[in-house]
């Protein structure tokens, strides 16, 4: 079987990374730079499983900026191209999943069309309409940054959003290539899978959101907030876990799919999934205030990336309490090794650890690190137990 994949960001890579060893797989990438270090052997999103993977070889893979080589005679293909958050039409911006929707229904219009870009509610059931065909399919990705290879060989769910023979086929491939055997498999209509993807991440969004409350009202009146999380998620209904406090929800996933989950509720009434997003605002505020109210000098951005393991620092919550300082008129300056620049939105960046230690008075982490540890002192974080 030939199968192509679109994008090779997290998503992309991890897909075609496990497809590989049982199919034939083209990945297809508009940047010559991923596909020349795919093409090498390399991973081209920092990922501790897929160096190894690649380095262990019997892999069907080859990568190609080539649209119509990709596609051509490609019984299935997988795209997994970003869907940005759009703050002007409040909505995803789809347009590389339509685009490559109709590179797919010139060069291949026979083949199964695999939507693993995370999409609005009813965007399938759209795109089926206006192609004309229902192979067009959407199955939703729950894969963690720095660990995408790892979730899809051991992925907590299958979910394909076509009840018929055509979305079992697709959920037979996703099994074949996972190494877990006991995958629990859905098969719901389109619309119905769009919404678990949303509401997936929504929850968690307010799961962080949650305890960033909670922690931010024991900072504010003095109490232990370790000790309060760790009674709360003592009870089984909760759990202790996803539970450590952070400067906020970010990354690449649950901030967008909060907001597009808002959007979508535009003919509905609520008030959780709003809050949800204030919330994120809130606490990015509050953190703000904590240091400003220290009147530093200058201070130090420790890491721009959101977690262990990860190259990504879009919608870093860091990065909004960064903003805030900078306007009280605070300097600020950033280590992040992920930055070859002199400067990120015009703060310096300084790639000496030691001197960056040195020059600021107090340092932002929002995970703590043994790195830090000569410093602690100057340190300040939320992360009471180095957990993601």
């Amino acid at each position: 079987m030939k199968i192509a994949v679109i994008g090779l960001g997290y998503v992309g890579l991890a897909n075609a990374l496990m497809l590989a060893r049982h199919a034939s797989v083209t990945a297809l990438d508009i940047n010559p730079d991923r596909v020349a270090v795919l093409n090498a052997g390399r991973a081209t999103v920092e990922d501790p499983d897929a160096g190894p993977w690649l380095a262990r070889g019997g892999l069907d893979l080859t990568a190609t900026t080539d649209r119509d080589a990709a596609l051509h005679g490609a019984e299935v293909v997988l795209i997994a191209t970003p869907t940005d958050y759009d703050p002007a039409s409040n909505r995803f911006d789809t347009t590389s999943v339509e685009s490559s929707i109709e590179a797919v229904r010139d060069a291949a219009p026979g083949a199964a069309i695999v939507i693993r870009s995370t999409i609005p509610v009813g965007f399938t059931e759209r795109m089926r309409a206006r192609h004309g065909t229902d192979q067009i399919l959407f199955t939703p990705e729950f894969l963690r940054e720095g660990r995408a290879l790892h979730d899809s060989l051991n992925p907590s769910r299958i979910i394909v959003g076509e009840r018929g023979t055509a979305g079992q086929r697709i959920a037979d491939l996703l099994l074949r290539g996972a190494d877990r055997t006991d995958v629990p498999v859905m098969l719901t209509g389109p619309t119905e899978a769009e919404a678990i993807k949303l509401f997936s991440n929504t929850y968690l969004a307010m799961r962080v959101a949650f305890f960033n409350e909670l922690d931010s009202y024991a900072e504010a009146r003095g109490i232990a907030s370790a000790e309060v999380i760790r009674g709360v998620g003592s009870d089984p209904r909760i759990g202790n876990h996803y539970n450590n406090p952070s400067f906020g929800y970010g990354g690449y996933c649950l901030p967008k799919d909060a907001k597009q989950l808002l959007a979508n509720y535009d003919q509905v009434p609520q008030n959780l999934i709003a809050a949800i997003v204030e919330s994120n605002r809130t606490r990015k505020d509050f953190i703000a205030e904590q240091i400003i109210a220290r009147k530093p000098r200058v201070v130090g951005i420790y890491r721009l990336v959101m977690k262990a393991g990860s190259d990504n620092f879009r919608q870093s919550s860091i990065q909004g309490v960064m903003k805030r300082i900078k306007a009280k008129g605070i300097q600020c300056i950033v280590y992040e090794p992920v930055l070859d620049t002199p400067d990120f939105f015009y703060s310096r960046v300084v790639n000496d650890l030691a001197a960056f230690k040195a020059e600021a008075d107090i340092i932002l982490a929002n995970r703590m690190t043994p790195d830090l540890s000569d410093v602690a002192g100057k340190v300040y974080t939320r992360d009471l137990s180095g957990e993601d």
